[in-house]
């Protein structure tokens, strides 16, 4: 999908030293800093889908743990910023040619191409964030359960919803987005259930396991228009699950709330506070993925000689996924929401309650 909580600390890696991204067609770039004899020798690699490195969302936060690498570990980067799907076989296949030790496919649209570079290729590694379809010993994939997550800040939306209504909507109906909206879902109805409440859910319908999508994740006015038209039928809490067409429902927030009305959004993948804070006066809360974190892990791994084709997956329990704090809305939300949600959590973690979200 499209979209840490080393955010923070990355952006401090990448303000100390900028790099320009490569364009699809170009050499890909390459940076390093000094470190011990063998990290100088390890190239690490990532690639992007076509949101681009800059999304706010997941192609960002997965790039910033591999430049969290480089400055912690000492080796050496190159990037190839994808600019559409046809770029990602090209994109690939120079990083093969570059010779890199291990290589990031960011999102599972680059699965196709990471399947086929990773088979004409076995004797190099590489690791795909948000997709576990491939089964290949040269291959890691990175997922997240998401739906876990997005459980409690469903829970929180429909406790902060003044009107009864909220709204999610994605930007394609796949596993990695629906996963979101099916654990928002069931927050927004674990808290009708306990407080005996109507609030009421725009955009994905759990019985149907279908709702609201834009169709891509790139086309900015399409969320936009998405989310006017939920606010226009009364939500007050929008999550949109579309990486930069995000960014389109944070613009229709900003206008309604400008205009008096006092509405909210959900981010997804990183803590949009931080991560886009042009509009962090609106963020309630994040449902955040560690891409960064595990991609740094990984990094690590396999620079030590460690890397293997294991799965991993992110969860509550790992720490692999989480909610973002409440930030400026922390005084809003009650001691008994905030409890209420801790205790929610624990339960996942114990198994009592079970996020029934198709993975």
């Amino acid at each position: 999908m499209k979209n840490s909580r080393r955010v923070m600390a990355a952006a401090a890696v990448l303000g100390a030293g900028a790099l320009a991204l490569a364009s699809c067609g170009a050499a890909p770039e390459e940076s390093g800093k000094s470190g011990d004899a063998a990290a100088k020798d390890f190239l690490g690699c990532i690639v992007s889908d076509s949101g681009g490195f800059d999304d706010q969302s997941f192609n960002q936060s997965s790039y910033e743990g591999l430049k969290k690498a480089e400055h912690d570990f000492g080796i050496k980067v190159k990037q190839a910023e994808s600019k559409a799907n046809s770029d990602f076989s090209t994109n690939l296949n120079g990083m093969v040619s570059a010779k890199c030790d291990l290589t990031f496919s960011v999102g599972f649209l680059l699965a196709d191409a990471t399947k086929a570079a990773a088979t004409a290729n076995p004797d190099v590694n590489f690791a795909i964030v948000d997709d576990s379809s491939i089964t290949l010993p040269n291959v890691k994939s990175l997922t997240y359960d998401t739906s876990q997550a997005a459980y409690l800040a469903g829970y929180v939306a429909a406790a902060q919803s003044k009107t009864g209504t909220v709204a999610t909507f994605g930007g394609m109906k796949i596993p990695t987005v629906t996963i979101f909206m099916e654990g928002f879902a069931e927050g927004v109805a674990k808290y009708n259930t306990d407080k005996g409440k109507t609030v009421k859910l725009l955009g994905w319908d759990s019985a149907k396991q279908d709702g609201t999508f834009t169709g891509d994740f790139e086309k900015q006015d399409k969320g936009k228009t998405v989310t006017q038209n939920f606010l226009d039928q009364g939500a007050d809490v929008v999550m949109p699950v579309a990486g930069p067409v995000g960014k389109g429902a944070a613009a229709a927030v900003k206008e309604t709330k400008a205009g008096g009305k006092d509405v909210a959004l959900v981010w997804v993948d990183s803590d949009g506070y931080e991560s886009a804070s042009q509009y962090k006066d609106l963020m309630l809360t994040s449902v955040v993925k560690a891409m960064g974190t595990s991609v740094e892990d990984v990094t690590k791994e396999a620079k030590d000689g460690k890397f293997d084709g294991k799965a991993y997956v992110g969860t509550l329990a790992n720490g692999g996924v989480s909610i973002a704090p409440f930030h400026d809305f922390d005084s809003k939300v009650s001691a008994e929401t905030k409890s209420e949600v801790d205790a929610l959590k624990q339960q996942i973690i114990d198994g009592k309650i079970k996020v029934e979200a198709k993975k």
